[in-house]
């Protein structure tokens, strides 16, 4: 009889504790829902704050993705608070559950300082076409957490900023021109004066090549099946790959036709009689 008159007093007690609750439950739920769609305005805000102001796309993006997170937290404190956790104990859980994220999620943390990093150093902006961590592509975006390149396959490839921010990067646009660099192998038996006559000529008529500094030749190296010439000429970025193609497909056409031969690795063996 006593078991059943105490579980009938936990009954009476759950229901009593529900009844005071469920007001702040109910508060608390409708704060989530209205906090969310408070979120959502205002990212939407931010979004359009920045599509009328010129900023850096760079600062843009990284910003957008730390209001929200803000945002977010923010709104997380309220609905906890809006269910009766004190604010001294919310803070002592926050605290303990901020260190314990943090011990967990130290890379994430490396990756957000880096983030920074990227911004206040500017080593590269969105639309940049950069060499980092093996990956070659244009930046499409830079997030509190990682930057994404857009390769020369179309693939997305996602890079920690943490790495991006401590290890080497070649950015292909921080300067308006770029120099090419093509190494071109003729026979011994081949006219070199031509053949170096034959290249100066296709840089000359090519107008994606810039004119000044001069495109120059050099022979490069006298190596064991040919006559390795260094052919260097300067192109703006947005015509750079343009002109490099062009230039080996012409010299190639142009060989051809002046007779200059481009030879293929010789072995030469010799039968030895005795």
């Amino acid at each position: 009889m006593n078991d059943l008159t105490n579980y009938q007093e936990h009954i009476d007690n759950a229901i009593k504790w529900i009844w005071l609750a469920l007001p702040n439950l109910i508060l608390a739920i409708i704060l989530l829902f209205v906090g969310l769609w408070l979120v959502s305005f205002m990212n939407r805000m931010v979004q359009k704050f920045f599509s009328k102001h010129e900023y850096d796309p760079s600062l843009e993006t990284f910003l957008q993705s730390l209001i929200n997170i803000i945002l977010k937290i923010v709104l997380f404190v309220l609905v906890i608070t809006q269910l009766g956790v004190q604010s001294s104990s919310l803070v002592a859980i926050i605290g303990a559950a901020g260190l314990a994220i943090g011990l967990a999620l130290q890379g994430s943390l490396t990756n957000f300082a880096g983030g920074i990093l990227i911004l206040l150093f500017k080593p590269f902006k969105v639309g940049d076409f950069i060499s980092a961590q093996g990956v070659d592509g244009t930046v499409q975006e830079i997030s509190i957490f990682t930057t994404k390149l857009s390769t020369f396959g179309n693939q997305i490839a996602i890079v920690p900023n943490g790495q991006l921010s401590n290890n080497n990067i070649i950015n292909y646009n921080a300067r308006e021109t770029r120099r090419d660099k093509l190494t071109i192998g003729i026979s011994y038996d081949s006219d070199l004066r031509k053949a170096k006559e034959i290249l100066i000529k296709i840089c000359a008529t090519n107008e994606k090549i810039i004119k000044d500094p001069a495109p120059a030749v050099y022979v490069d190296a006298l190596a064991d099946s040919a006559v390795n010439l260094t052919l260097r000429f300067w192109a703006k970025n947005e015509d750079f790959w343009d002109a490099h193609f062009q230039v080996i497909e012409e010299t190639k056409l142009a060989f051809d036709t002046e007779g200059i031969e481009i030879p293929f690795p010789q072995i030469v063996q010799y039968n030895k009689q005795g």
